[in-house]
């Protein structure tokens, strides 16, 4: 259990790839494409509807435990935003925060129409805190890439 604990949020977009279909600076992940390990729009939906999501595009550590009443900060160090959205429980294999089912929980339901997914993002280099959670477990997912998912084990 710790006080300090956080979640990262990584992924290697391909600036490329992922701007000429999304927009200018929409991915700013300039490391891994310098290094050549970038993957272009559909590796990683290929990779997670192939049961094999990337490692590389995962919310990190898979669990955290906290002390309740701490904040959690949800960190992103990709180059595209990502949601931290709470969930009820994750479609297919509730009992792991890491799952090969690409599916996004209700919760996420119509993306950023639904009025509670936009207040979740976090934005490439910015951070979000998770406060006010009660005892228990809870469960995280990005909506945007559903296979990215974390729980929050408050004691």
């Amino acid at each position: 259990m710790s006080a300090g604990s956080q979640i990262v949020a990584i992924d290697a977009c391909d600036p490329t790839t992922f701007n000429a279909a999304l927009g200018p600076d929409f991915c700013r992940n300039v490391t891994f494409a310098a290094l050549g390990q970038a993957m272009t729009l559909s590796d990683p939906f290929s990779q997670a509807a192939a049961g094999t999501p990337n490692p590389g595009w995962d919310f990190a550590p898979d669990t955290v435990s906290v002390v309740r009443g701490i904040p959690v900060p949800v960190v992103n160090q990709g180059g595209e935003p990502h949601t931290s959205t709470e969930v009820q429980k994750f479609v297919g294999d509730s009992s792991q925060a890491s799952t090969t089912d690409k599916t996004p929980s209700p919760e996420c339901a119509n993306g950023f129409a639904n009025p509670k997914v936009p207040i979740t993002r976090v934005l490439q280099g910015s951070q979000l805190q998770i406060t006010g959670l009660s005892r228990g477990t809870h469960y995280f997912q990005c909506c945007i890439h559903p296979w990215m998912r974390t729980q929050v084990i408050m004691k």
